[in-house]
């Protein structure tokens, strides 16, 4: 008749149960992972971003303190 206090409403699970990612989106989530890490990897690495590294840790470098 009444509800005890405490007890969640008969909607609030989902019949599905999906609760996580599936097997699928896994596999997805990691090929988008790698994808970025690799296009991370060629713009750290190209001639411009590494030159403009070195020249901000010798600049760090030689400020002293």
């Amino acid at each position: 008749m009444f509800a005890r206090v405490g007890t969640p409403p008969r909607c609030a699970a989902r019949p599905g149960g999906d609760d996580g990612m599936a097997t699928a989106e896994y596999a997805l989530c990691a090929v988008i992972g790698a994808a970025f890490a690799g296009v991370l990897y060629v713009i750290i690495t190209s001639g411009e971003v590494r030159d403009a590294l070195t020249s901000l840790v010798v600049d760090a470098l030689s400020s002293g303190f």
